[in-house]
């Protein structure tokens, strides 16, 4: 009974050493490889600002509220779904304090955001928009513009991939390889700020030919893959 409890012991422990030395597989190769398409950023954002202030709470939000109104009134005659969008921004109200304490005043903040694809109809709200200033513009990537470009980046960067491990297997002497485990991510490029004109009221009249002067530039979209290839003999 002792022999063969002994016997049994002795294997497990031969088969515990076997999966121990079982080797992991040497013949990989971790690669990479990156890929970038410039594209035209084809979305401006502009947001219109204006600031009140005064000694009556009311009063102030009163005057936001008037300017935002009558911004919008001219903003609202552009809209067009998918091509120009509409929407208000920070909208707030904020006691001012006295050096030796006290509310000695209101400040109010209200915003206009105007963005979309038809940038020249945008840059001509900008001349018409009279109650408030131009506080930013940027220009961005349109979903439709970034998923073409990350396609194409995609297609590049895989191709890249594919060479590269062909030519390290030959520099180490292996016949073929085996594509492992990968990964592929892409970049998206942010908005593309701009510097804005001096902020200002305008009057209507004097705005008419006061288009805001834009130039979109381009964006580039990166596409990377990760991986590791296993090389054979063939």
């Amino acid at each position: 009974m002792k022999k063969k409890m002994l016997a049994g012991l002795g294997l497990v422990m031969i088969s515990g050493l076997t999966w121990a030395a079982d080797p992991a597989p040497r013949d990989r190769l971790n690669l990479s490889a990156t890929a970038s398409v410039d594209v035209a950023r084809d979305v401006l954002s502009i947001t219109f600002s204006t600031t009140k202030e005064g000694s009556d709470a009311a009063v102030v939000q009163t005057g936001l509220k008037q300017a935002l109104d009558a911004a919008l009134l001219e903003a609202r005659k552009i809209a067009k779904p998918g091509q120009v969008e509409v929407q208000t921004g920070n909208f707030s109200l904020y006691p001012r304090y006295a050096a030796k304490g006290g509310i000695n005043g209101w400040q109010g903040t209200a915003e206009l955001v105007v963005e979309g694809r038809d940038a020249a109809a945008i840059a001509q709200l900008s001349a018409r928009i009279g109650s408030m200033s131009i506080g930013r513009v940027a220009y961005s990537l349109s979903k439709e513009q970034r998923e073409q470009a990350e396609s194409e980046a995609v297609v590049q960067a895989i191709a890249r991939f594919k060479a590269r491990a062909a030519d390290y297997i030959k520099q180490f002497g292996y016949g073929g390889y085996a594509i492992g485990e990968v990964n592929v991510s892409s970049s998206e490029p942010g908005m593309m700020p701009m510097a804005a004109p001096p902020m200002r009221f305008k009057t209507m009249a004097a705005a008419a030919d006061e288009a805001l002067p834009v130039e979109a530039g381009k964006a580039s979209v990166s596409v990377t893959v990760n991986g590791t290839v296993v090389m054979t003999a063939r």
